[in-house]
């Protein structure tokens, strides 16, 4: 029996690794409906634990990019699953508002330096041409894992309580953690089943990374921050409201809520999984890196806004799935050309480019969740967030032509680069 490739291996080890950090993140968003009845806690409150998180992830973003850029992608993730994971168990043994929150900070500092991690891997392990279909395919198994986890946690929950749900998020990370030790190397060319052809294909190493050029490069990956923060304000409602928005905006019962909340994930899943085939397709046969970057992205950012229009005025059931999955389908379709700019503008330092890049979903990811809270509490509306949201991303359609990834950071002057 054939073996499965040492790069597929690699791209299948960190769509594993998408999956369970966003199962282990929208783990609370289900579980909120039994810890929030436990604790006595508002909507605000229970914003307030949705964003804890994203507080230190934040920090972590740019401080882990370059740590994974200078120690690397396999002792990174190791010491970031053991963290996370047991923020999990944390989670699951809290006791109030107050230990729910720090086991949240806790989780974030774990999973902060994840993703810009997980590009550096990718950076030494896929083909410039295949960088946006491998972006989409980790995202799709990220949203597998928001589409997941409403079912599952819903089971465990009604069967064992709302803790055990974050027990059994934290056996699967410490496994992934084991696994990823012993199969991983830093460079394809290291790796023991790595064969002569596959290793033609891919970008040539550089062993040691060059000092980050800290100002230059944040200027650079600006105008990618603000778009990327558009898109993050809507990604972190969803993820954090969309189970509570069923329950309480139509009254359902917790398996209903489960089922449309799990409809409206896995339409990210085909977005994540087509948005980096499609922005793949496009640099191939244009060789325009602004087509397949900039234009798709705002492009998708509209049709987004377009899908949910009809939430203003059609409060049906059926309309509302409808519109949120489309909504969430053209807004993760962004996530392949997104996630590949990072390797097109710093391909050498791709780790710190992504995290500066991430940081604006990590900010988005502190308000966003909060602010929907506070809307729903004073004005009764579930659909009032949502139109936050349809303003917000509108902003990043209009920007995304900023980004411009077909220029190549550097630091020596245009007339040297030719």
């Amino acid at each position: 029996m054939k073996l499965m490739s040492a790069p597929r291996m690699v791209l299948l080890l960190l769509c594993l690794m998408y999956f369970i950090t966003y199962l282990d993140r929208v783990d609370v968003g289900t579980a909120a409906a039994g810890f929030s009845k436990e604790f006595n806690l508002s909507n605000t409150q229970i914003g307030l634990v949705f964003s804890a998180f994203a507080y230190p992830y934040l920090i972590f973003q740019i401080v882990g990019g370059w740590i994974s850029d200078r120690v690397g992608a396999r002792r990174t993730l190791i010491a970031c699953g053991i963290i996370w994971a047991s923020a999990t168990v944390l989670s699951g043994m809290a006791v109030g508002l107050a230990s729910l929150l720090l086991a949240r900070v806790l989780l974030g500092f774990g999973e902060g330096a994840t993703f810009p991690a997980a590009t550096l891997a990718m950076s030494r392990w896929v083909p410039k041409l295949e960088r946006g279909f491998a972006q989409g395919l980790v995202h799709a198994a990220a949203r597998i894992g928001n589409a997941v986890a409403p079912a599952v946690i819903v089971a465990v929950m009604l069967a064992y309580g709302w803790r055990v749900s974050f027990f059994v998020c934290a056996l699967i990370s410490f496994a992934w953690v084991g696994l990823w030790a012993v199969t991983f190397t830093e460079f394809p060319a290291d790796h023991p089943r790595i064969t002569p052809q596959e290793l033609s294909v891919l970008p040539s190493p550089v062993r040691h990374s060059a000092p980050v050029a800290w100002k230059p490069l944040l200027k650079r990956m600006t105008p990618v921050i603000i778009v990327y923060f558009c898109y993050g304000w809507s990604l972190w409602l969803f993820l954090s409201w969309i189970p509570q928005y069923f329950l309480h905006s139509y009254h359902l019962d917790l398996k209903q809520s489960a089922l449309f909340s799990s409809g409206v994930f896995f339409a990210g899943v085909l977005g994540d999984t087509l948005g980096g085939t499609v922005t793949d397709r496009i640099l191939k046969r244009t060789g325009s890196l602004t087509l397949a970057r900039c234009r798709m992205v705002s492009l998708l950012m509209l049709l987004s806004v377009i899908s949910l229009v009809p939430l203003l005025w059609l409060h049906t059931l059926t309309v509302s799935a409808l519109c949120l999955s489309a909504g969430f389908f053209f807004a993760e379709m962004t996530i392949g050309p997104m996630w590949a700019i990072p390797m097109d503008i710093a391909p050498q330092q791709s780790g710190t480019a992504s995290g500066m890049m991430n940081t604006g979903s990590a900010m988005a990811a502190i308000v966003s969740p909060v602010v929907s809270g506070f809307l729903i509490d004073r004005s009764g509306n579930w659909e009032l967030p949502f139109i936050a949201s349809m303003l917000i991303m509108s902003v990043g359609a209009a920007l995304a032509y900023r980004m411009r990834p077909d220029e190549k950071f550097s630091l020596e002057p245009r007339a040297l680069r030719g």
